[in-house]
């Protein structure tokens, strides 16, 4: 990420310019109120998918809220040298008005400088602390009208400080898949994994080859050697070298324990933030009874191979 460092534009032995320190604010509220009550910019993204700005362009004592339009699926906000606070309004025009939406949100690597709050209807609810560094910073919420509230928090010294974050908006339900907050870790059910089959970004037949660890991020690698490929949104597994099958790798939560195991699985899962994430995952013998099961009582929600 690049960071407000950077942007200074600072040369060896040159002092970074120091904007003027930050006393104690008003409350995230009183700053949404001044927007409801007009006092505050408009921003547009060149792009209307990600925006890049800065707190330094307030004007001292005006202008404390800043509004943002995106209209993608998908983008990145960077707001260098947070002060007072930034409304982000998503306004997709790539699904249907009525259809419901999931919102996730992953702070980018580095970012300090203000909390995120979900906005709806002059409600405010915290998803991301400034500092929070742990795993699972990517919380993910039903999006229906509203927008994201990133509020600046006070600093002595913002001259190094970048809030920023990439969004994601898909048509998938909050928490629909195997690695949600809820149960991450839980087996999926007969119904789960006839609907994985038909609504999941990839499915594959393979075997897993190994499994690496990244204890930093509380994420697994589930290393895969794939024998048939179902279905596939984005090139997550490639023609194995010599042939013979594909390779590639998906991810999972480090508490969720995987290790290497024999036989074959059917893989299922959804794009994140441009990585695979494991869905639900049986052993092909037990997808094969299942399928089979509720194909002879005509309750197979799409069709698929199980040969």
């Amino acid at each position: 990420m690049r960071g407000a460092a950077r942007a200074a534009g600072g040369r060896a032995g040159q002092l970074w310019p120091r904007p003027p320190a930050l006393g104690p604010g008003p409350p995230p509220l009183l700053l949404l109120l001044a927007v409801l009550l007009g006092g505050a910019g408009a921003q547009y993204s060149s792009d209307l998918c990600s925006w890049k700005g800065s707190g330094l362009t307030h004007e001292a004592h005006r202008k404390e809220v800043e509004q943002v339009y995106l209209r993608c699926s998908a983008g990145t906000v960077e707001w260098m040298y947070p002060t007072g606070a930034l409304i982000v309004n998503l306004r997709p025009n790539t699904f249907s008005p009525s259809r419901p939406l999931t919102l996730c949100i992953k702070p980018l690597r580095g970012s300090s400088g203000a909390n995120i709050y979900l906005e709806k209807t002059g409600e405010l609810r915290l998803l991301v602390r400034d500092g929070d560094r742990g795993p699972g910073q990517e919380p993910c919420f039903s999006f229906e009208q509203g927008g994201l509230f990133v509020e600046a928090t006070p600093q002595q010294d913002i001259s190094r400080r970048t809030t920023g974050f990439q969004y994601e908006l898909t048509s998938r339900r909050a928490g629909s898949d195997l690695h949600g907050l809820s149960a991450p870790c839980r087996p999926c059910s007969h119904t789960e994994v006839l609907l994985a089959v038909c609504t999941s970004d990839f499915v594959v037949r393979g075997s897993i080859q190994d499994v690496t660890h990244e204890p930093e991020r509380q994420e697994s690698a589930i290393h895969l050697h794939v024998s048939r490929l179902y279905r596939q949104k984005s090139r997550v597994f490639r023609p194995a070298p010599g042939g013979g099958g594909w390779q590639g790798h998906v991810s999972t939560l480090l508490e969720c324990g995987v290790r290497p195991g024999r036989g074959e699985f059917l893989f299922t899962g959804h794009m994140h933030f441009g990585e695979a994430w494991l869905g639900c995952a049986p052993r092909f013998k037990d997808f094969q009874r299942m399928y089979r099961d509720a194909e002879e009582r005509g309750l197979n929600p799409c069709e698929v191979g199980t040969e």
